[in-house]
């Protein structure tokens, strides 16, 4: 999804360091970079990068996050690249042959949201694109955290990885509602501008002989001005509303307006 814009303030966070563990490839590094920013995470560290750094490979993948390849500090090891970290948390798919504590990517993103808001510095380590990280590298975090994955197919690349941890570290700590509707340059509609969609439309319904039932009238007037109240109408969208209305009730031309006028006349004369 392209969905830049450079007019809009970058969002920085003071987020967890991303470690990647020897990275093979630049161009995956590129991507995972691209990720990171996409949720506003900048610290990148790289533990003895294959094809070394600065790797031209990693730019255009990147996508323009050229802040976070700017900032890319490099390390020898990967107990060098955490050493200033009190958390840090290891991803992996496979089960491993120590008793270690494994979280979720959102119990993950709880767990660092605390410890940042109390001044802790945290981490996440991802390992090299074949073969993930290894037990050692594991056995220096705090704990595992682990993608609920398709069992028979749980392998997700480097990128997504680093993706799917940032996006759930990001969606924790920002107070985004579920749903929420665009409202553009439009301007709700006022009570009183309802009230008059109301008795225009109910005015041509009587005409048109809609409320034949009378002891159902009521319900059948509450049922449709529940369907606008409940709709959040713009002015705009009510003078759409009203030209509906107008054009259906004058629909079938003079000689439709002729009628109606006979008919509204007789009406008056036998309003039984």
């Amino acid at each position: 999804m392209a969905g830049t814009n450079h007019k809009e303030p970058s969002v920085i966070q003071q987020g967890p360091a991303i470690i990647l563990v020897v990275p093979q490839l630049g161009e995956n590094i590129g991507k995972a970079v691209r990720a990171m920013y996409n949720f506003g995470l900048t610290d990148l560290r790289l533990v003895a990068p294959r094809d070394g750094w600065p790797n031209e490979a990693a730019v255009a993948p990147a996508a323009g996050a050229d802040i976070v390849l700017e900032k890319a500090r490099v390390y020898a090891t990967t107990a060098e690249a955490i050493a200033d970290l009190e958390y840090v948390y290891a991803t992996t798919a496979r089960p491993r042959d120590m008793i270690k504590e494994v979280v979720t990517p959102k119990h993950c993103a709880n767990l660092m949201w605390g410890y940042v808001n109390a001044g802790k510095k945290v981490g996440l380590l991802f390992g090299p694109e074949k073969a993930g990280l290894k037990n050692d590298d594991i056995a220096l975090s705090t704990a595992i955290v682990s993608v609920p994955l398709n069992p028979s197919f749980a392998s997700i690349n480097l990128a997504q990885a680093v993706g799917l941890l940032s996006y759930e570290w990001f969606q924790t700590g920002t107070d985004i509602p579920g749903s929420y509707t665009p409202t553009q340059d439009t301007t709700p509609a006022t009570a009183g501008e309802l009230q008059k969609l109301f008795d225009h439309m109910e005015e041509e319904l009587e005409e048109a002989g809609y409320f034949r039932a009378e002891q159902r009238r009521s319900l059948m007037r509450r049922n449709l001005r529940n369907i606008f109240t409940r709709s959040e109408l713009t002015q705009e969208e009510i003078s759409t509303m009203r030209g509906v209305i107008k054009a259906l009730a004058t629909g079938g031309g003079p000689g439709w307006i002729a009628e109606k006028a006979e008919l509204a006349k007789n009406k008056k004369k036998n309003p039984q």
